[in-house]
Parts: structure tokens; C-alpha cells; sequence
């Protein structure tokens, strides 16, 4: 149950699966088509899909590279959101158009795991919205030449913690997509 008032719609985010984004993403082809059937779910039963797309100096606005992947099409009509920053709440029109689609609860999906999934899925639940991740529809890539550990490991472990988030009045929680119930409570895995 969201702290937001009269917002008892669910929507889709699917944050920065773009050509670069997941170039050399860990197990890219089986989340981008996780994705590809969570939205194709979402349109059947009337759940909005909002699409998130990232640019900065190294992720230039209309390079090929900035593009959403070719397997993923927005349809006409669906809110495609421009950011800046990790968080796609932040300095975006993103609160505006949950807020006009009366949401207050999501599924969150994309890329990357340790960056821009994990500031969305903090920032829209410190803002009160029950925030749900899709465990099998997110990806990173390797940075363990910096120190992380492998990719995979951070995808299991972002999917651990996140689904034990809980605050008052709202909630977290983690499915895999074909466990997503657009009309039920966040899921726990």
C-alpha cells in the first residue's frame, strides 16, 4: 500500500535498456527478452509501461549507442522518460507522469543492476511508491577489474536485498517476470 493518495494504478518501469547500456551485459539476450514479455504482459492487461532512457557525455542523446535495444519498442502513447542522472526521478518528468496515470506502485526493470536499478528503485521508494524489482529482468556488466564483484553475484544480491525493503506505509519486494501479478500486493520472492 503506497503512501501516495489516490494512486491505486500500477505501471511498468523499464529503465536504460539502451544499445550501450547493455552491449556486454551479463546474460543480456534472456533479460531483454524477460522484459520484452513483462511489457508485452503489461499492455495485454491495461498496466502502463513507462520507458527510461539515460544520456551524459559518454552515453550521447540520438548516438546509435543511446538508443532503446532493437528487440524493445515503445508503443505509441507510452511516456519515454529522459534522464541525467542514476535516479530516473531525478530532475525528470517521471513523478509527473506516474502521478497523471494515478501510480503508486511499480515494476521496476532494466540496466544497469548497481547503478541506475538501484537509485530508481530507492528513489521511487523513499517518494512512497510500493517498489517491486523484476529479479530476472535486470543486468549489469562486469566491473570486476574495478573491484566489484562478478556481475552475476550483483544481480543476486541486489534481488536478496531488495526484497526484504519495507518502510511505513509502502513496500519492496522481488519476482521473477512470470510471477508478476499487476493486481496483487509487492511480491517477495
Amino acid at each position: 500500500m503506497t503512501t501516495l493518495q489516490n494512486r491505486p494504478g500500477t505501471a511498468v518501469i523499464v529503465v536504460d535498456v539502451q544499445v550501450d547500456v547493455v552491449k556486454e551485459a551479463h546474460a543480456r539476450d534472456a533479460v531483454v527478452a524477460n522484459i520484452a514479455a513483462l511489457v508485452e504482459r503489461a499492455r495485454r492487461e491495461d498496466v502502463p509501461v513507462v520507458w527510461v532512457q539515460h544520456s551524459d557525455d559518454e552515453l550521447v542523446k540520438d548516438s546509435d549507442g543511446w538508443r532503446i535495444v532493437p528487440e524493445l519498442t515503445p508503443a505509441e502513447g507510452e511516456p519515454l522518460v529522459h534522464k541525467n542522472y542514476g535516479d530516473s526521478f531525478e530532475d525528470t518528468t517521471l513523478e509527473s507522469v506516474l502521478s497523471d496515470l494515478g501510480v503508486g506502485r511499480l515494476f521496476v526493470a532494466g540496466a544497469a543492476t548497481d547503478a541506475c536499478i538501484r537509485s530508481t528503485l530507492h528513489g521511487a521508494f523513499v517518494r512512497g511508491y510500493d517498489t517491486v524489482l523484476v529479479g530476472d529482468a535486470h543486468t549489469t556488466q562486469d566491473l570486476t577489474r574495478w573491484g566489484a564483484p562478478p556481475a552475476d553475484q550483483v544481480i543476486t544480491h541486489t534481488n536478496l536485498y531488495w526484497s526484504h525493503q519495507a518502510a511505513p506505509g509502502r513496500t519492496g519486494g522481488t519476482v521473477n517476470s512470470a510471477d508478476v501479478d499487476f493486481g496483487g500486493a509487492a511480491g517477495r520472492e
